[in-house]
């Protein structure tokens, strides 16, 4: 039986599945992380052997206390799918000669120069791009790319902190916004449908895969707060539409030289067809995505990827049934939810289509919806035909209401 240290195995929520997937496919769970053990997650906390709890952002500590655990546990390998641990995690794996990816690979996940870099050496199409440490950098930067522009981190996660500039004056309002990112990429705007290509690996092989379409973009989301962002997985992949995407997606495992576990690109496809790489992480994707691949395939890729890390293989692989779609929703107002508008309405109209619904109480406060992606709760429908799908996601978007106030 393997041991396994899980960096972090509650915080994001999503965290608590995968260690559960741990523990259900054979491996003593050790788990790392800075939640206090009585704010872990259920599904966390009964699935491991051993807590220790240190804060991950401090890397002494973190050793201090693997150095201390190692007298009393072997630990065969190390996990970490919260993305600012993830170089941490290729540390710990050099110092105790575990397996698994290194510094040297991590790097270029994280550091989005860097990936593109590599990517570029590949010969695979990235939006034309330069790094950035000052103000000055960044206008010259813009001034060889041309507008617009879309300014990011560097080592940023989905779309925090990203910003799009269409003239000088814009880029002016958004240097003002990122005083406190030490380091950008600007890059590119590319014109086109945004998607992703995710994959669970084994041994360098592709296990499972999977394309998902953004409506709107998730840019264009974080601007406008009457949005109810939509992502819809789809069910055939063989489409013509798709093919340029997965064959770069493979092209880019293959180039930064990935082996095992989730990975989580995102792509545009523009209108003559071409596709061109977005950026690539180590992980799954977030805001519940793995969820909804489970709703298009009835399956459990939480225990795909730990039996894909642990034992080299999914057991069952997925099939894709459904086209499944999600719609989070935001609130119309301040302080706590009022009422909700249209829920009923549309469960008569669409059944047993509807697969999931899980938005915040009356009386609950709503969220922030500058600070997650989740907004005040998220609807799921399914269906085999995507149209179907497409008009669900439209409606929920258009004709579901919650108040505040």
């Amino acid at each position: 039986m393997s041991a396994v240290v899980m960096l972090s195995p509650g915080f994001p929520t999503e965290m608590s599945y995968f260690t559960r997937a741990l523990a259900g496919a054979g491996a003593t769970v050790i788990g790392v992380g800075d939640q206090p053990p009585h704010d872990l997650p259920d599904a966390a906390r009964h699935a491991m052997a051993h807590y220790e709890h240190v804060s991950l952002a401090d890397e002494g500590a973190v050793f201090g206390a693997l150095h201390g655990l190692a007298r009393h546990f072997r630990f065969d390998q190390v996990e970490c799918l919260w993305e600012p641990y993830m170089l941490l995690a290729a540390r710990i794996r050099e110092s105790f000669g575990l397996p698994g990816m290194t510094v040297e690979q991590t790097v270029p996940f994280r550091d989005k120069e860097r990936m593109k870099r590599v990517l570029d050496a590949a010969g695979i199409r990235t939006p034309h791009h330069f790094a950035a440490t000052t103000v000055a950098g960044v206008w010259e930067a813009a001034e060889r790319i041309g507008y617009p522009v879309i300014v990011k981190p560097i080592s940023g996660a989905g779309s925090a902190d990203t910003y799009r500039a269409d003239s000088a004056a814009q880029l002016a309002e958004v240097l003002s916004m990122l005083g406190h990112v030490p380091e950008v990429s600007v890059e590119e705007f590319v014109d086109g449908e945004e998607l992703t290509f995710d994959t669970v690996c084994a041994n360098g092989e592709i296990l499972f895969e999977n394309v998902m379409w953004y409506r709107p973009r998730p840019l264009q989301n974080r601007l406008h707060e009457w949005i109810s962002p939509v992502s819809i997985v789809l069910r055939d992949l063989s489409v013509p539409e798709l093919q340029a995407g997965r064959a770069m997606g493979e092209q880019v495992l293959a180039a930064l030289g990935f082996r095992a576990g989730f990975t989580h690109m995102e792509w545009y496809r523009t209108a003559s067809g071409e596709a061109v790489f977005g950026e690539i992480a180590a992980r799954p994707p977030g805001a519940r995505v793995v969820d909804l691949m489970n709703y298009a395939c009835d399956a459990d890729l939480y225990a795909g990827w730990a039996e894909a890390v642990l034992h080299g293989r999914i057991g069952h692989t997925p099939t894709r049934k459904y086209n499944a779609g999600s719609i989070f929703k935001r609130a119309h107002g301040d302080g706590r939810i009022s009422h909700v508008d249209g829920l009923d309405a549309l469960r008569a109209a669409y059944g047993g289509d509807v697969v999931h619904v899980d938005l915040l109480p009356v009386g609950a406060p709503r969220r922030d919806w500058r600070a997650t992606v989740m907004g005040d709760g998220w609807i799921v429908v399914r269906h085999h035909d995507l149209q179907r799908v497409i008009e669900m996601t439209e409606r929920f978007a258009a004709d579901l209401h919650l108040y505040a106030g």
